[in-house]
């Protein structure tokens, strides 16, 4: 018996050193995610023995009611507080700012530092004064003459060794201080010093300056900037130039991304924390069956699920349900006061703007949101402006070869890409507390309409696939475009989003063309823009408000609603400004969509 307690007890402990073991090889290997996350997994598996060991000591009966159940696998979210993230009452996990800011710095402090003179003169004394020992040890007692010649000899290699480093470091010293006045000097000029500067502008010369000290021991910038001169207008090394400069975590930029990043990220957090907590005596909120849920991630941060085909029946296959149209004068309709807005299968959405004007203030009586939560939402929104601003002036000032239209844009794409990755969830977390009546009713929408027939929808049957079967089609149509628009939950970065709208709208014109070709079409290379398209806005409309349906993501109004908001001013007066407001169109006329049009 005692033998069997001895393995039981050695057992747990050796798999708790294999744990340890694998998150000190994951921090060597500098993966510091990888480790952290062992570390707290080792952490919690040694409180589980701990705890079924003084269950056995003194007695189930007094610790089973509080002993929490053990989870198959050990998940560090004990201390970490959880948010609502969808809206079928799914919790995820949100890191708390201190360890978020942890992870973010542990890039910067993973870089190897070069060793002070003094330091270098420790390490050699340590490996004189070994020596000193090895061959001490190896000398009889009777060489005490030797011994006492080899003691002073150390401590006065060791003394030689402490005095030249000690002149080194002061002359080093005097040379950093007078370059550090020297560049300190060259950004008052630049700067122009004689006038008072805002608190902002002399973080920015502190910046400024931190990045010509970093100059002058790197010749990376000199190299790139180099090769700006000589190709102005090579918008690919602009892009190389970006992503190579934030990669580097010494980078005075580079720090001052991770700290912006911090920043806004604390004050992200609380705001959402007191947003998704239910209130006292309040359920959570109930799982909807139409719509797309968030599914587990294995990352740090909530991630949606990518979408998959619906799996309603064709249009063909579905029972014949009338179009929706509106009813005569004077009679009550069934469907509610909305369904005059509705239009049949052949018209041509003219009415439009009238029903949007409409359903706008409908939506603003209905889902008028607490103002503190509007003013978070504000601040946080400006602060992500400012920062962005900051990372991009700055960037500017340290490589005037970017200082052009073009080459602005694309540095201005490449910072965002890095700046909104780690932050985005939690952001689309607080548009969506702020979104989530209109959410709600999109999602009501989706749960009534998910089999509506395309004709219901208001698409002329011109535009639907003449004869699948004989085709040999499957799906739904314009099922390609509803795909592509789920894919824009995936992406971290409102650039790639908004792109990622604009294929989608590309997929309805090509598919539109296939089921309705033009007999003076003319095949052209790549898709064709929207405005060169077949179909006009009027046909468009309801096709993509069918692929809304289809998408099943009620949270694509927070989406549009933050892009619109992050998205550079220039996008939004061409192509890709013209399919954000299509897509926020289609989603406002889903939102209202009679609640009895359709039976299930």
């Amino acid at each position: 018996m005692a033998a069997a307690a001895g393995d039981g007890t050695v057992k747990p402990l050796q798999s708790a050193m294999k744990l340890a073991n694998g998150a000190i090889e994951l921090d060597t290997g500098n993966r510091p995610r990888e480790a952290y996350t062992e570390y707290l997994r080792s952490i919690h598996y040694i409180s589980q023995v701990l705890l079924e060991e003084v269950e056995t000591t003194k007695g189930k009966t007094r610790l089973k009611p509080t002993m929490p159940a053990a989870a198959p696998i050990p998940q560090p979210a004990g201390r970490h507080r959880r948010v609502y993230s969808d809206e079928g009452g799914k919790l995820s996990p949100f890191l708390p700012p201190e360890i978020f800011q942890k992870l973010q710095g542990a890039e910067s402090q993973s870089c190897k530092k070069e060793l002070t003179p003094l330091e270098e003169a420790s390490l050699q004394n340590q490996k004189l004064k070994a020596a000193y020992e090895a061959r001490m040890a190896r000398l009889d007692p009777s060489q005490a003459m030797q011994k006492t010649s080899l003691t002073l000899s150390l401590q006065r290699q060791m003394m030689e060794n402490l005095v030249i480093a000690k002149a080194r470091e002061e002359t080093l010293q005097r040379k950093m201080e007078e370059r550090r006045l020297r560049l300190q000097e060259a950004a008052n000029r630049r700067f122009c010093s004689q006038v008072a500067l805002t608190p902002e502008e002399r973080e920015q010369r502190a910046l400024y300056a931190a990045i010509l000290e970093y100059e002058q021991d790197h010749d990376w910038p000199k190299h790139w900037k180099a090769k700006l001169k000589r190709n102005p207008g090579d918008l690919s090394l602009v892009t190389s130039l970006v992503s190579h400069l934030l990669s580097l975590p010494d980078h005075p930029i580079a720090q001052l991304l991770r700290r912006l990043q911090c920043s806004v990220y604390s004050a992200l957090y609380p705001a959402v924390s007191r947003a998704a907590a239910p209130a006292p005596g309040c359920c959570p909120p109930t799982p909807n069956p139409g719509s797309r849920r968030l599914r587990p991630s294995q990352s740090l941060h909530c991630m949606l699920s990518p979408p998959e085909p619906s799996a309603a029946p064709r249009p063909q296959d579905s029972p014949p349900t009338p179009p929706l149209q509106p009813g005569p004068v004077g009679s009550p309709s069934p469907l509610g006061d909305t369904a005059s807005g509705l239009p049949d299968k052949d018209s041509s959405f003219e009415d439009l703007e009238q029903f949007l004007g409409t359903s706008e203030r409908q939506g603003r009586g209905r889902g008028v949101q607490p103002e503190p939560q509007l003013q978070q939402l504000k601040t946080a929104v400006e602060e992500i402006h400012n920062a962005v601003d900051r990372l991009l002036s700055l960037t500017l000032l340290a490589f005037e070869g970017l200082n052009t239209a073009a080459s602005k844009d694309r540095c201005l794409a490449c910072i965002e890409e890095p700046f909104f990755s780690p932050l985005w969830p939690l952001l689309l977390a607080l548009y969506r507390s702020v979104h989530r009546a209109r959410e709600a009713a999109l999602s009501r929408s989706m749960e009534l309409y998910r089999n509506a027939p395309p004709t219901a929808i208001g698409i002329p049957t011109k535009l639907l696939p003449q004869n699948p079967e004989a085709k040999g089609a499957t799906g739904y149509p314009y099922c390609a475009a509803a795909q592509e628009l789920g894919l824009l939950v995936l992406e971290s970065c409102p650039q790639k989003k908004l792109e990622c709208i604009v294929r989608t709208l590309r997929i309805i014109c090509v598919c539109a063309e296939d089921y309705c070709p033009t007999p003076e079409a003319t095949p052209q290379a790549g898709p064709p823009p929207i405005a060169a398209a077949a179909i006009g806005a009027d046909d468009l409309l309801p096709i993509l408000s069918f692929v809304v349906l289809r998408s099943g993501l009620p949270q694509l109004v927070s989406e549009c609603a933050a892009l619109e908001e992050f998205i550079h001013e220039g996008y939004l007066i061409g192509e890709e400004g013209y399919c954000l407001t299509s897509l926020q169109s289609a989603l406002s006329y889903v939102e209202l969509l009679p609640r009895g049009g359709l039976a299930k």
